[in-house]
């Protein structure tokens, strides 16, 4: 018969039940806490200094910690963003400098999804952590870089977890398969090949999701016999539509985008439709793709295919009239379109520069002859006497300066030998050719 104890341990979930006590128990993370690193010399020598635990859901920040709370000598409490206030972290911090000044003990002060304090609530942890009344861990599931205060990060050591691997999962399910104390070993379950590799894939790195699906599957699986067969069926009823890692303050929400930009700058359609595809599935905002979709057809394509911003810009608009679903085809469509097209970066180029002479040159006053003609007394003043009317002359063009004279020998936009451009180049180079010489010929005029 059961004890208490153990009856009410088996309610638990699976996951919790399985969590690490110890450091060599710990699965994944080889690169953070495997043999010879320094976090891993810090939890075994009880010797931490504050830490910030990153990385997706169900890496192991919560297990690490469960770590450290088992193998040091240290305090440890344990307290969540979601339901804590500053009320409650000052009486902590209070506890934790009388038992330093009665027992000469630190406090380990774990915090889970510390993102979720506010500045004014994370600066009350500041002064105890850095005279290391407390030691700090934080984890989050968010870039502390944007989340946590900068004096806080500057005190703690940031720890980076990364998704786990397909091996790191299987090892971590087949524990659970074999321990009969924590795990399902007395149950005797049988879980075939092709389960497992639904059960990871739909994991996708997250050890809590994988145990969870696992424990799913389990509950709605008929013993045969003295077997408990985990087919592919029933490991799909277990695992409902696969979630992605994506938040937008995430890494993962900058980087997406930031990987289907660079898909289309190198002209590959097909990854630039995977990462389209991936911002999609994962909730992104449409019109946030499509901003960014019209900013590139100007950034990297420009004048070397001039209908990309207009395919960009009906793309954005077609997003605002139809909406999801549908719209990803008019991304799509625009997204291939973009990547395929020849690229230019010349528009950048050439209005930094400009932005440059504007903000270091001298400001000068707008040429007489350029200045608006049309309010009252703009004529008496002079303004735009000497404008010539280009469509007056041959070619709808004629030689005259449009830039004041300190500035009337740049050549902000420096056309690409692609796409159009390379028209456009020759045209432009002919244009300022005679520009140029219409120049030369003043200044000997005024010479003389």
């Amino acid at each position: 018969m059961k004890d208490k104890t153990q009856t009410s341990q088996d309610k638990l979930p699976l996951a919790y039940r399985m969590r690490p006590r110890q450091i060599k128990e710990f699965v994944g993370q080889e690169e953070v806490v495997g043999p010879g690193t320094v976090l891993r010399s810090m939890i075994e020598t009880d010797s931490l200094t504050s830490l910030i635990l990153y990385g997706p859901p169900g890496t192991g920040k919560t297990s690490l910690a469960a770590i450290i709370a088992n193998t040091s000598k240290n305090k440890f409490v344990t307290i969540s963003a979601v339901t804590s206030g500053v009320k409650e972290v000052r009486k902590l911090i209070e506890e934790a400098r009388e038992l330093w000044q009665l027992k000469q003990q630190r406090t380990i002060l774990f915090i889970d999804e510390i993102h979720r304090f506010n500045k004014a609530q994370q600066d009350v942890l500041l002064p105890s952590v850095e005279d290391k009344t407390i030691l700090l861990i934080g984890a989050t599931t968010e870039n502390p870089f944007f989340e946590v205060n900068s004096p806080l990060i500057s005190r703690s050591r940031i720890v980076v977890l990364k998704p786990l691997t397909t091996d790191n999962l299987k090892e971590i399910i087949n524990q659970a398969l074999r321990d009969c104390e924590r795990g399902l070993g007395k149950l005797n379950v049988h879980l075939q090949p092709e389960a497992l590799a639904q059960i990871t894939n739909y994991a996708n790195g997250d050890a809590r999701r994988a145990l969870s699906a696992l424990e799913i599957a389990t509950n709605i699986t008929k013993k045969e016999g003295e077997k408990l067969v985990i087919d592919l069926e029933t490991a799909k009823k277990a695992t409902d539509k696969r979630q992605l890692i994506y938040g937008l303050k995430s890494n993962a929400h900058y980087d997406t985008i930031s990987a289907f930009i660079k898909s289309m700058r190198g002209s590959d359609p097909d990854a630039a439709l995977y990462w389209l595809a991936r911002m999609i599935y994962a909730g992104e905002d449409p019109k946030f793709i499509a901003r960014r979709m019209v900013i590139f057809a100007s950034e990297d394509i420009g004048n070397a295919d001039p209908r990309a911003l207009q395919l960009a810009v009906a793309a954005a608009q077609s997003v605002q009239f139809v909406g999801l679903p549908e719209c990803r085809l008019n991304l799509a469509q625009a997204a291939i379109y973009l990547s395929v097209a020849p690229k230019s970066n010349a528009v950048i180029k050439a209005i930094n520069q400009a932005l440059i002479d504007v903000e270091k040159q001298p400001a000068n006053p707008v040429p007489k002859q350029l200045r608006d003609s049309h309010y009252p007394g703009a004529k008496k003043l002079g303004h735009g006497e000497g404008y010539k009317y280009p469509h007056d002359f041959p070619g709808h063009w004629v030689r005259q300066s449009y830039l004041p004279d300190d500035l009337s020998s740049r050549h902000y936009y420096q056309p690409s030998n692609s796409g159009l451009e390379k028209k456009i180049k020759a045209i432009l180079a002919q244009i300022r050719k005679q520009r140029k010489h219409n120049s030369k010929s003043k200044k000997d005029s005024n010479r003389s």
